[in-house]
């Protein structure tokens, strides 16, 4: 396997991804206990569960925004912990 990206995103709680990548790992994220941790305007609307919910998949990657203005490393996301 060249990459590994991810091909699957579902939202599990209000703040949580369950995150899927080409070699089948699952890992779920909370991506609300990383905005609490880093407050910051950009990234503070996305407690909103509705605003959190709008993820997209983009070149195998986790995105909120459309300037990206949430994103990881996969490797990050990949291992479960975010930083």
């Amino acid at each position: 396997m060249d990459r590994i990206i991810i091909i699957n995103a579902e939202k599990v709680g209000d703040l949580s991804v369950c995150l899927t990548f080409n070699d089948n790992t699952k890992q779920t994220i909370d991506v609300g206990d990383f905005i609490r941790r880093h407050p910051h305007p950009q990234y503070n609307k996305y407690l909103d569960p509705r605003k959190f919910s709008r993820f997209t998949l983009e070149n195998g990657n986790i995105v909120w925004g459309k300037n990206w203005d949430l994103i990881f490393p996969v490797e990050q996301l990949y291992s479960g912990t975010i930083v």
